[in-house]
């Protein structure tokens, strides 16, 4: 698509949107007005969004920084509409994908060489807002009255449109289909990126991923990919085997199923004789973290924290788990750098060599939104997919 000025440009456009009024309630499809972007920022038409535990997190109170009225969502496959004054990396009628976590390239995080975190927009980020403190997002009433309405993780993709930093957006092949690769703006990628690029598993070892959902299963994907000699999938969920297998499993562990005195950890120590060389907690359950980290290898097993726990929650383990050798990591966005690594999944994923089609397991108008999250809490979907403008 030709880099043309829009014809919205400069100017606030009305759409739909699914909007949080508060904690623990439906979302409600409202009009909603999307400021044009300012200096340093992108207007994109969000033409698909996936709905994410995350987002159903928030939702229902459990989110430190959840604040509201909100417009949720952070899984966007976007065109950019319009861009402000001094945007480069980007134009009007590229395909991009939003991300939760920016990459400025110049702060003290994107520097080190150590880390995908970026603390450029993190304060402002966290608290709803643009970097200058304000909302481009607007509730518009049927009695004309107005809400000024929160950003989430500086995304907001429940909106037909949204704004959001230059610097949180990665620009993606035109030829990828928005309706897959958005997915790749927080689920996939996790998962995906904590096996190859937070715990750097090698080819032979033995792994064990807990929780199979669509981060779960990106784990497990990666994990076959790099040549793991066992992957062990653990979920209460039994529907998930045949699936879990289908991404790379060759074991599958479902803890209510075991006999009586036997844990899913004491379970994969056998299977593994000593325990998993990595483990993957992907549900956000601190009990589950020490499972996960408890049934590694003595002297050099690494367990690697994915999943979030609800806000003021702590995990806890006997020091000598890590004396004797075990460590814990944490992943965010599976270490991945959005703006420079991302493109390179899409392609990855064009040319076959990651799967992301196979992780969509419905699609929803904007106006079925409730009942994507209904799928996602009774453990049918991977992940559902909603069309903004169809």
């Amino acid at each position: 698509m030709a880099a043309t000025a829009s014809s919205t440009a400069g100017a606030p456009i009305m759409t739909k949107a699914a909007v949080a009024f508060e904690p623990k309630a439906p979302l409600e499809i409202c009009d909603v007005e999307v400021a044009a972007p300012k200096a340093g920022e992108v207007r994109v038409k969000v033409m698909y969004t996936g709905v994410c535990h995350t987002d159903a997190y928030t939702l229902g109170g459990l989110d430190s920084e959840g604040l509201f009225p909100c417009v949720l969502g952070h899984e966007g496959g976007c065109v950019v509409e319009s861009v402000g004054e001094g945007v480069t990396s980007v134009a009007v009628g590229d395909h991009v994908i939003p991300l939760y976590i920016p990459e400025c390239r110049d702060c003290k995080f994107c520097s080190s060489g150590k880390t995908n975190l970026c603390s450029k927009i993190r304060a402002t980020q966290g608290s709803g807002v643009m970097p200058d403190g304000t909302s481009r997002l607007t509730a518009v009433k049927a009695d004309g009255s107005r809400v000024p309405l929160y950003h989430f993780m500086g995304v907001s993709s429940f909106c037909g449109y949204a704004v959001m930093p230059e610097i949180s957006v990665a620009k993606v092949s035109a030829s990828a289909p928005l309706d897959k690769v958005c997915l790749l703006g927080c689920g996939i990628t996790t998962g995906y990126g904590a096996v190859k690029n937070t715990a750097k598993v090698e080819a032979g070892s033995n792994v064990a991923v807990f929780g199979c959902g669509a981060v779960g299963l990106a784990a497990i994907m990666a994990a076959k990919e790099v040549g793991a000699a066992k992957i062990i999938a653990v979920d209460i969920n039994p529907g998930k085997e045949a699936v879990c297998r289908e991404f790379g499993a060759t074991d599958f562990v479902n803890p209510k199923a075991l006999p009586e005195g036997k844990t899913a950890g004491s379970t994969i120590i056998e299977m593994t004789d000593g325990g998993a060389d990595y483990t993957f907690e992907c549900v956000g359950h601190p009990a589950l973290m020490r499972e996960a980290l408890e049934c590694c290898h003595k002297g050099w097993g690494v367990s690697t924290i994915i999943g979030v726990a609800a806000a003021g929650q702590e995990i806890s383990t006997r020091p000598f788990q890590l004396v004797t050798g075990r460590e814990w990591k944490g992943s965010a966005f599976g270490g991945v750098k959005g703006r420079t690594q991302l493109p390179g999944m899409v392609e990855d994923y064009m040319a076959g060599r990651i799967k992301v089609d196979e992780f969509v397991t419905g699609k929803f108008p904007l106006s079925g939104i409730n009942d994507a999250f209904t799928e996602m809490h009774e453990g049918r979907a991977i992940r559902s997919v909603v069309a903004l403008h169809e």
